[in-house]
């Protein structure tokens, strides 16, 4: 998600995917309006399908950005988007109140490792205790559905 709220890959080249992950990179210090503006404006795409590591926090490196979190799950809710609680232990992106609230909203949530090698993969166990935290079952999370059923329901 680039700093104005675009994609930095073009709608074209993301037709071309089976879904579209997107996440702040960059700009972390934007002011609360702007940078909670920032993320509903990427998920207006009608092409992105799942908000990664929302906060963009990494645990004693890198606070969250100051996002207001109520509006941005209330955005994902109203545009079918998902969001990741992202497994890594340096960010176990969302917290469990976040959770909870997307829970509550009707938002679905992919657990993923952000793997950067297959050993990653061994993480997902800390994805899913961030869940049960959060109060999260089986049916909220999106990572639990067969591949098939998974496409068909990050497309909107």
């Amino acid at each position: 998600i680039l700093a104005d709220g675009t994609l930095d890959i073009g709608n074209d080249t993301l037709r071309e995917l089976d879904f579209v992950y997107g996440a702040i990179h960059s700009h972390f210090d934007l002011p609360r309006e702007k940078q909670t503006e920032r993320i509903i404006r990427a998920m207006d795409n009608p092409l992105f399908s799942i908000l990664a590591h929302p906060t963009g926090r990494l645990i004693n490196q890198r606070p969250p950005c100051d996002i207001a979190m109520e509006r941005v799950i209330a955005a994902a809710a109203e545009r079918g988007c998902a969001i990741e609680i992202n497994a890594q232990p340096a960010r176990l992106d969302m917290n469990d109140i976040h959770c909870r609230t997307a829970k509550e909203a009707g938002v679905k949530i992919v657990i993923a490792t952000d793997s950067h090698s297959a050993e990653d993969l061994d993480l997902m166990r800390f994805g899913v205790d961030q869940a049960r935290r959060g109060w999260l079952t089986r049916d909220d999370v999106l990572s639990t559905r067969p591949v098939s059923q998974l496409l068909r329901m990050l497309r909107r």
